[in-house]
């Protein structure tokens, strides 16, 4: 005998989403309830999840960006490099776009062992040729970006955190339905072993 499957909550009822298969009523399965109880498992193991690993994924990362930080600090410097070109205006001089905005220039150089080099290095629009500006070198005298700032270092730490935060959720949402559709396949299973012994009773033969 095929049985109906109980009604879906409404989704906008969270705790009804959740719970909603562990209510008495006659038509709910094992099945039913296992679902329902994996769903409250799940729950509470993200709820209780989340702001450990988001400390753990915090902290791993700030001590991993400080680290790089410290690196290159020791490993990059600053030489002055002279403008070959003048810099682009901005279409909008003054503006709060126009104070952050930065244009890449060819640039000439004097590397750590004294070797007259060119290179391309950002800087402000309008500014003219024959200007000075800091250029950053690694270790090989190739340029390269400044080290690291200890804003730069919080910020990428915090970005860390919020993604190994966001994958605990996702995580228990792909556990909970790789769990539902095993059980879906199941019933289904069932209900073919169920239909095959009841179908002969029902058929009338002529």
């Amino acid at each position: 005998m095929v049985r109906a499957e109980p009604p879906e909550p409404e989704p906008d009822d969270l705790p009804r989403l959740l719970l909603w298969r562990l209510r008495s009523n006659p038509l709910r399965r094992r099945a039913d309830a296992a679902q329902g109880w994996i769903a409250v498992g799940l729950a509470a193991g993200v709820l209780a999840a989340v702001p450990v690993v988001t400390v753990l994924a915090g902290k791993a990362a700030h001590r991993h960006y400080e680290e790089r930080a410290r690196h290159q600090a020791a490993t990059r410097h600053a030489v002055p490099a002279v403008l070959l070109r003048d810099a682009p205006r901005h279409p909008e001089p003054g503006s709060d776009e126009a104070e952050k905005a930065l244009y890449t220039v060819p640039v000439r150089f004097t590397d750590p062992r004294g070797h007259l080099r060119t290179g391309r290095a950002d800087v402000p629009p309008s500014l003219p040729a024959g200007s000075t500006v800091p250029v950053w070198l690694d270790a090989d005298g190739e340029p390269t970006g400044p080290p690291l700032t200890p804003e730069q270092v919080r910020n990428h730490s915090l970005g860390c955190a919020l993604v190994a935060a966001l994958s605990v959720p996702l995580g228990g949402a792909a556990v909970y339905r790789v769990a539902g559709r095993r059980i879906e396949r199941r019933n289904l299973a069932g209900w073919d072993t169920a239909w095959a012994r009841t179908a002969p009773g029902w058929t009338i033969s002529p």
